[in-house]
């Protein structure tokens, strides 16, 4: 099995700076795609970035410009710089790792950002 553990969010005034950090561990395929989404109160769970093992990236339009992925394969971590924060970017953060047939999801890191 695969266990995503989230750190890293929090407050921030609008125009701040956070970071998301999560760790994967378990049975961690070579080949894989992982990222963040995030799920805002009474929304739908929408994707924010995601980054496969080869290092292409995929953004929000949203986040574009704003937010940047990056990922440690050796280490099996994934982070997410996330600068100019808006009040839309208040959400519940979840990380995620698909690999093979199967997608994994983290607990969620609240971010809140104050305007």
């Amino acid at each position: 099995q695969v266990q995503l553990l989230e750190s890293g969010g929090g407050l921030v005034q609008a125009g701040g700076s956070l970071r998301l950090s999560c760790a994967a561990s378990g049975n961690i395929f070579r080949i894989n795609v992982m990222g963040w989404y995030r799920q805002a109160p009474g929304k739908q769970r929408e994707l924010v970035a995601t980054i496969t093992s080869g290092g292409s990236t995929n953004y929000a339009d949203s986040v574009k410009g704003r937010f940047t992925i990056s990922r440690d394969s050796a280490k099996n971590t994934v982070r997410l710089q996330m600068n100019s924060l808006k009040p839309e970017d208040t959400a519940v953060y979840y990380c995620y790792l698909a690999q093979g047939p199967t997608n994994y999801w983290g607990q969620g890191t609240q971010v809140t950002v104050s305007s």
